[in-house]
């Protein structure tokens, strides 16, 4: 007998129940082995924090280092200072500088934080760090004024620069500041034991700078560059003419002048010169350029030469 269609599409349609149920076995199968190796995974992970932890902190770009706070104890002030003197006494310039220094970080607002500041300004002065030492004792005047060691401190920060004075063939802006320090120091404070030689370090580094303007004005007057020379000549009258550079600089103008054909001027800086240098060997030199062109001396009071000198009491 042949099976009927209706028992043929049943048989058909159970077969492919069959394999459903078999796909479905299959899948589920590997939906269990997943979750099984899920789950070995996050039970392994857990297992091993630590080797979590180090790798962690391999990728901090701050190298995984450990921040602890620490309380160090307090060191005494006098103790600090005392340290610093020691240092000092070694010749250590530099050490002491330090050590004084930490008074101001430790004890902030404090007597020994303004002893500390004045002895760190001595320190590296002492050391040979001048620039360190004009620009702490600079600070200190700032904060302490009204000290009575603030003369001391400009003192030291004038001594600083005054140190550091080259040759008058270099740049003077040491000789420069050290001539501002030190005025100052005689100004503000002209009771202080500083003043006498700060008035003579005054007239030494005024002398210093009209050196450095006579250099560059001979040097003008060797090339017949005879304008440039006068404003040099003219500028160490103007400024510093108590030195001793003041008897050359009214001959080289009268050489300059000589140079430029304008006789009254040439006349009037010979007058001045012989009129408060009678006995110099400059004014000499002078009388004989003018007498060289059928001229002598003769102030014309009008003349700028004449009203420089005018007004300090000279000629």
């Amino acid at each position: 007998m042949r099976p009927s269609r209706r028992t043929f599409e049943s048989r058909t349609h159970f077969d492919e129940l069959r394999g459903m149920m078999s796909d479905f076995r299959a899948s589920h199968s590997l939906i269990r082995r997943a979750r099984s190796g899920l789950l070995l995974a996050a039970v392994a992970f857990a297992a091993v924090p630590l080797a979590g932890c180090s790798s962690l902190d391999s990728l901090n770009p701050f190298g995984g280092e450990k921040y602890e706070t620490k309380l160090l104890p307090d060191v005494p002030a006098e103790q600090i200072y005392d340290q610093g003197l020691a240092r000092l006494q070694k010749k250590d310039g530099e050490g002491a500088a330090k050590k004084f220094g930490e008074l101001e970080k430790q004890y902030p607002y404090s007597q020994w934080a303004r002893k500390g500041l004045l002895m760190q300004v001595y320190s590296q002065y002492e050391g040979g760090q001048y620039d360190d030492a004009a620009a702490t004792a600079n600070r200190y005047i700032g904060l302490y004024p009204t000290s009575q060691e603030t003369p001391y401190a400009a003192y030291l920060m004038g001594m600083s620069y005054y140190k550091q004075i080259p040759d008058i063939s270099r740049d003077q802006e040491n000789a420069e500041r050290a001539l501002q320090t030190f005025t100052a120091l005689v100004q503000k404070y002209p009771k202080s034991e500083y003043v006498e030689d700060a008035k003579f370090k005054i007239q030494v580094t005024r002398d210093q700078l009209a050196g450095k303007e006579m250099s560059v004005g001979r040097y003008y007057l060797a090339r017949k560059n005879y304008t440039a020379a006068v404003n040099r000549f003219r500028e160490v009258l103007a400024k510093y003419q108590t030195t001793r550079h003041a008897e050359e600089a009214l001959y080289r103008l009268t050489e300059a002048y000589m140079g430029l054909g304008i006789a009254p001027e040439a006349q009037t800086a010979a007058a001045v010169l012989g009129h408060n240098y009678p006995d110099s060997q400059w004014y000499q030199d002078s009388y004989k350029l003018l007498a060289g062109g059928g001229l002598k001396p003769e102030e014309n009071k009008g003349s700028w030469i004449s009203k420089a000198f005018s007004k300090i009491g000279l000629g």
